[in-house]
């Protein structure tokens, strides 16, 4: 007779391994800084292929909003504080983004590599 608990208890480990050893959860991260409107840096490279974390910090006294249609992100910072948003997987190329309330100044380009 086959026991069933100790199969789904077996699978259930062996997901979870395949999980954490997934490149998604090795801490690919890259933050942005929002100062005068402007992001620092307005370059940043992001792996291709995995999903990653893009940190971003408002240092401005007024809210502002971080966008890319093309990484399918939109989220508003508050002054002084600090998003984490996740991205990709993206295939390798230039994605932009930019502060929705401020995009003559703020704008700059994720680099998936």
């Amino acid at each position: 007779m086959v026991n069933h608990r100790r199969w789904r208890a077996a699978f259930a480990t062996l997901a979870g391994a395949i999980l954490m050893a997934s490149p998604a959860m090795a801490g690919q991260e890259a933050s942005l800084v929002l100062t005068d409107h402007k992001f620092t840096p307005d370059h940043i490279s992001v792996p291709a292929g995995v999903r990653f974390k893009i940190r971003v910090t408002n240092n401005d006294v007024t809210p502002d909003e971080f966008e890319s249609p093309a990484l399918r992100v939109e989220k508003i910072v508050m002054p002084g504080q600090t998003i984490t948003v996740l991205a990709g997987p993206l295939t390798p190329g230039s994605y932009a983004f930019f502060d929705d309330y401020h995009p003559e100044t703020a704008h700059g380009v994720a680099e998936a590599k």
